[in-house]
């Protein structure tokens, strides 16, 4: 039956390895279970345990859902939750309602919920109606080809730098190559993070070993060697907690509950929207706030599927995803599904990526993972065990290999390789690949205008470009 529904042997691959990959997709995207609904509650804040819990379901559910659509309706193997950068923007939107209006953060929060159900609403409408697509088709093939190099390098600044999940003693989080490496090469790394130095070592140490299992697994042609090296890592990490730190990384077991918490998500969250609030802001607002969500989650949903997708040799001799439109639909599913439970915009994820390294090419990965969402309603307390680093070692791996793609850009054009070198620079710094594909596109069209080709670009990649630096230099929302 899974060979029917997924075409597992038109792919190239099997069932044991779809499975594994949709785990090790997982495993480097479970963070977001935890970090989604402190980010959107305040670490719980704002509104409260209740409407911490409410969001935590949602993003079980609605990820889950999205996942499913990608599995079923597109059959690829990308995995879709909540968009880092867009709840925290949702988070601030939240907060500016509650300083406009003086009304509760609940209140606000549940008002906010539905500019992100208009959204969804909206996508829905333009990838049904193919508009999504034939955006992505306006995107130039030199800079489609340059986004999955760019999207490494942020994978790998990434993996070396918040994610190891340690915090400096200014209150930031620490970067391995600065904080680390550089304050043991300044003698004075005792004082650089005090009582946190040895909870760095061992992230550090953690990341690096899961890296080397990691590459030594996949030259020897291992399968499942990005889950392997990771629970490698957390072997590692574990041993060290409890040897060199004295903790139990297990103690948190005991007193766990294991009951998803569903009447917190019914009483805060679930379609609770509030658009009267939204209604005395004014119109105009509301529309920004709508325009603003929706040319990040765009962009950045195109990237991401481009340049995995890239990754995975999907993509045909034109530079173009098969079933681009049932993938489009399936974020726009979620960001529904997700505004009705209570999380904001679903998106794409670039951790995809870790599961197509490990061989995942059909739905069948994507349905693993969404299993594996809605399973945390249960075992999310057994998910929280995973640390940080070890998704660290597999981002910086993964990262390292979609850099690989550079091979297929003509350097011998600088209309193709001066915008893939700006979008390199701005992805992993701005940590947004929409606002990297703005400025590969308006660089591309200022080339093309000023070496006498303006012709050779489309309207519709123009239209884009003006799009792109209205949001630049006049903020929406």
């Amino acid at each position: 039956m899974l060979e029917k529904i997924f075409k597992l042997k038109e792919n190239g691959t099997n069932v044991q390895t779809e499975i594994m990959a949709g785990l090790t997709t997982f495993m480097t995207l479970a963070y977001i279970l935890a970090l989604n609904p402190n980010l959107l509650t305040g670490f719980g804040a704002d509104g409260g345990q209740a409407l911490w819990n409410g969001v935590f379901m949602a993003t079980c559910i609605a990820s889950a859902i999205a996942m499913f659509v990608m599995a079923f309706l597109a059959n690829k193997p990308f995995a879709l939750a909540p968009g880092l950068g867009l709840n925290s923007y949702f988070a601030v939107v939240v907060a500016s309602i509650v300083g406009i209006t003086g009304l509760s953060y609940l209140q606000c929060y549940q008002a906010a919920l539905g500019i992100i159900l208009i959204e969804g609403i909206v996508f829905l409408i333009l990838s049904v109606l193919n508009v999504r697509e034939k955006i992505v088709e306006a995107i130039p093939l030199g800079i489609r080809l340059g986004i999955a190099p760019a999207i490494g390098l942020m994978l790998m600044n990434i993996g070396l730098g918040s994610n190891a999940g340690v915090y400096s003693e200014n209150g930031g989080p620490f970067y391995v190559m600065r904080d680390f490496f550089g304050a043991l090469t300044a003698g004075s790394a005792q004082s650089t993070m005090e009582d946190g130095y040895a909870l760095m070592v061992l992230s550090v140490v953690t990341m690096f070993i899961g890296l080397f299992v990691i590459i030594i697994l996949d030259h020897r042609g291992v399968k499942g060697a990005v889950l392997l090296g990771m629970l490698a890592a957390c072997v590692i990490y574990w041993a060290g907690d409890a040897i060199f730190l004295g903790e139990n990384p297990f103690a948190g077991l005991a007193t766990a509950s294991f009951v998803p918490p569903v009447s917190d998500m019914v009483e805060t969250t679930l379609f609770k929207f509030d658009f009267s609030v939204l209604l005395e802001m004014g119109w105009f607002t509301l529309i920004t706030l709508v325009i603003s969500f929706c040319i990040v989650d765009m962009f950045d949903t195109i990237g991401t599927l481009v340049g995995t997708a890239s990754k995975a040799d999907m993509l045909d001799e034109n530079g173009n995803m098969p079933q681009m439109k049932e993938a489009l639909t399936a974020d726009a599913i979620g960001t529904v599904v997700g505004s009705m439970t209570g999380t904001s915009t679903v998106t794409t994820f670039v951790e995809s990526a870790s599961g197509v390294e490990a061989g995942g090419r059909t739905g069948l990965t994507a349905l693993t993972t969404g299993i594996m969402f809605l399973a945390c309603m249960f075992i999310s307390p057994i998910a929280g065990l995973i640390p940080a680093a070890a998704t660290s070692a597999a981002l910086i791996y993964v990262g390292i290999l979609m850099i690989s793609g550079l091979t297929k850009v003509n350097f011998n054009e600088p209309d193709q390789f001066i915008p893939v070198a700006l979008m390199m620079i701005a992805m992993p710094i701005s940590s947004s690949i929409g606002n990297a594909i703005g400025i590969g596109l308006i660089t591309y069209a200022v080339i093309k205008i000023f070496t006498g080709k303006a012709k050779e670009v489309s309207v519709l990649t123009y239209v884009i470009s003006v799009i792109f630096l209205i949001k630049f230099f006049i903020p929406l929302g």
